[in-house]
């Protein structure tokens, strides 16, 4: 029987987010980029690329590093 693989996502809070960026650049899958619009505070939020996929489809692994780097304590990582 195959193992299923455990597969993470994350959840950013765009008004606790400033725009630094750093999570952009640790996934390692490219999975959070740059919204097209601002938040209450006028930074352009990073968000994450997998909204609406199925949880069991999606391709962020958990590995938190997005969560780690993030100053503004803005990123929650799940991992299922």
């Amino acid at each position: 029987m195959a193992t299923k693989l455990k597969r993470g996502f994350i959840k950013i809070e765009a008004e606790l987010c400033k725009g630094c960026y750093l999570c952009t650049s640790v996934c390692p899958l490219n999975l959070i980029s740059v919204s097209d619009s601002l938040n209450q505070k006028g930074y352009y939020p990073a968000q994450y690329n997998e909204k609406g996929i199925e949880i069991e489809n999606h391709l962020c692994k958990g590995c938190a590093l997005c969560a780690i780097i993030c100053p503004d304590i803005a990123i929650e990582v799940y991992r299922g």
